[in-house]
């Protein structure tokens, strides 16, 4: 199987996985990811505006500073974002199905949702690519300021669900808080690469 070919599978699993964890899991219970995902969730629950724009929205800004800043992050970031923009869309009429079948208390559902993200970004990140969106400034401001990427995302990510907390529910925010730290568990793990 040619690279090529390998890439596009990765990317149309990781962002399945990413789609099924914010449509069947975080959604129905309004539910926040950190990063684009969490914002776009934040004008999803406030404004009623698509998850998938919403992330190419909020990305645009990142992804224009990734060009002219450090292209190789934004040729390798741009396809898992669009792809995962689509499936999330594409997806969302589905919810209703699932919810009928399958009836989740809001913990699990955070944790299950967490758990299906932190895999989709994972499996992303193992084979060299990603959604860009907030790993992307965090990187770039990592070179700036010489800080962990690691702690410049948890900052992000605690900031976004904090903003969501406060304009939709304390249970929002707590829920959330399960979501990205089973998440980022999730994804380090699944990240991993055997040597």
């Amino acid at each position: 199987m040619s690279m090529i070919v390998y890439k596009i599978n990765v990317l149309l699993l990781g962002s399945l996985l990413i789609a099924c964890g914010v449509n069947f899991f975080l959604i129905p219970f309004k539910v926040l990811d950190g990063g684009i995902i969490g914002l776009a969730l934040i004008m999803k629950y406030i404004w009623g505006i698509e998850v998938g724009f919403s992330m190419l929205l909020c990305s645009a800004p990142i992804f224009v500073l990734a060009w002219f800043q450090y292209r190789p992050l934004f040729l390798n970031s741009i396809y898992g974002l669009i792809f995962s923009s689509f499936f999330i869309n594409s997806l969302e009429p589905l919810q209703y199905y699932f919810l009928y079948y399958f009836e989740l208390t809001a913990v699990v559902s955070a944790i299950i949702g967490g758990a299906g993200i932190g895999a989709g970004i994972g499996i992303m990140l193992r084979f060299g690519t990603s959604t860009g969106g907030t790993d992307l400034l965090a990187q770039y401001i990592s070179k700036l300021t010489f800080l962990n990427v690691g702690l410049i995302i948890a900052l992000i990510d605690l900031m976004i669900i904090a903003i969501g907390g406060f304009l939709i529910s304390m249970e929002t925010f707590l829920l959330s808080l399960i979501t990205i730290i089973v998440g980022g568990i999730v994804t380090g793990i699944t990240a991993l690469r055997h040597i």
